[in-house]
């Protein structure tokens, strides 16, 4: 995936989180939406991480497309 297709699969996943969101307000999601609002956060979070490997190895002069993407137990233990 390039960063353009990285870019658009995240307004993808936001646009479909938000609408999750947004057909529930007053009452509570089901399990079932609720893993796939899980789901969509993992996602997430690992498109922003390829994005981000990406951008660095372009800044250090490395080749972006070997960037990988990192499994959810390394990229939803990150510390902030």
């Amino acid at each position: 995936m390039d960063d353009n297709e990285i870019v658009h699969r995240i307004g993808g996943l936001v646009d479909e989180e938000h609408r999750l969101e947004q057909s529930h307000v007053g009452r509570g999601l089901s399990e079932e939406e609720l893993d796939r609002m899980r789901r969509i956060e993992v996602d997430l979070d690992q498109c922003w991480d390829l994005l981000r490997q990406r951008r660095a190895r372009r800044s250090a002069g490395q080749n972006p497309d070997e960037a990988e993407v990192r499994s959810e137990s390394v990229v939803e233990h990150y510390q902030q």
